[in-house]
């Protein structure tokens, strides 16, 4: 097979598509293609200067801007707008943590903290953190991308002198044998202080070009419920979350999710188009810590929530799967 390296060092017409930036758009970032005989995917790379995302609540690694099998669309761009500096300007799987980050809490104004696959980042003041947020960078850490026909990787090597180090590498598989890929994480603390945060993948489907509405379906492998309020948008049928009605510009819905157990065979989403019956399943090898949905008029998103506790000198690996499909 043959492979390329690419290393930076850093010192079907759809409803969505009037609605959102078309993938062309994007033309003019770095970005990379990988495929098979089921799957082709797009996606961005990390680049400090060039790369379509470089905000700091976002994974600047496996960021997914098209995926497509047999005929159908899984991703897209979800908004009118874009901006690399934005925090939620990007597409696809997109991982994050909704912990502030290494480091933060005990940095003073001035200080340092440290966001996975993002960087060493500078507190500005004694604000609490904000999510939304972009920081200041002070040091991307190395990033090294290898690819082959069907795999893509992302390391990143970040070293600092707050005691916190690590190479952090994220593999992007896909499946030989049926449709869909793999994510393989592994993380490896280099630094003399504990790796402790959460991690969460946004996801950001769009499939088919379906927005939020009675099209999209998403089911759990669990009876679910929530205390938040689903008003007259979204109602629970058991294990499944069904739309009541197309969403607005401007509508969103968010609500956090009870029912799972520490049940690997509860780490499992799907979410289907039930009129192009295009579809997918995914979940990580490691209990879930907590489950969220969001969505807006464009997209929909499980977000799938771990913890993630790496010793000094220890590693940590974690896997996730998403399969494909069509009815």
């Amino acid at each position: 097979m043959k492979t390329t390296a690419i290393i930076f060092f850093l010192g079907i017409t759809t409803t969505v598509m009037s609605q959102t930036i078309p993938l062309e758009e994007f033309s003019q970032y770095p970005q990379a293609e990988i495929s098979n005989d089921h799957v082709t995917m797009i996606l961005m790379l990390p680049d400090f200067e060039k790369g379509s995302y470089r905000a700091t609540r976002f994974d600047w690694s496996g960021i997914i801007s098209s995926l497509k099998y047999n005929g159908h669309e899984y991703v897209e761009y979800w908004k009118t707008t874009h901006d690399p500096l934005i925090h939620e300007d990007l597409s696809g799987p997109a991982e994050s943590s909704n912990m502030p980050g290494l480091g933060f809490d005990e940095a003073k104004p001035g200080g340092k903290f440290i966001r996975l696959g993002v960087g060493t980042l500078e507190r500005p003041d004694d604000k609490p953190f904000e999510t939304f947020k972009t920081y200041k960078i002070l040091d991307h850490g190395e990033w090294e991308v290898k690819k082959g026909d069907d795999w893509i990787s992302f390391q990143q090597s970040l070293s600092s002198d707050i005691g916190y180090g690590y190479v952090y590498t994220k593999k992007i598989q896909l499946k030989p044998d049926e449709p869909g890929f793999k994510i393989i994480h592994t993380l490896e603390n280099k630094g003399n202080k504990a790796i402790e945060t959460d991690q969460y993948n946004h996801n950001f489907f769009i499939i088919d070009g379906a927005g939020s509405g009675p099209s999209i379906e998403v089911e759990f492998p669990y009876g679910i419920s929530t205390e938040n309020d689903l008003s007259d948008k979204m109602k629970i049928e058991g294990a499944e979350l069904k739309f009541l009605r197309d969403f607005k510009k401007g509508e969103s819905i968010w609500m956090e999710l009870q029912g799972y157990s520490k049940d690997l065979d509860d780490h499992l989403v799907t979410v289907r188009n039930v009129k192009s019956g295009a579809g997918l399943s995914f979940g990580i090898d490691k209990p879930l810590s907590k489950m969220v949905f969001w969505a807006c008029q464009t997209t929909y998103c499980p977000e799938n929530f771990i913890m993630l506790e790496v010793e000094p000198g220890a590693t940590e690996t974690w896997t996730s799967d998403y399969t494909l499909f069509t009815e």
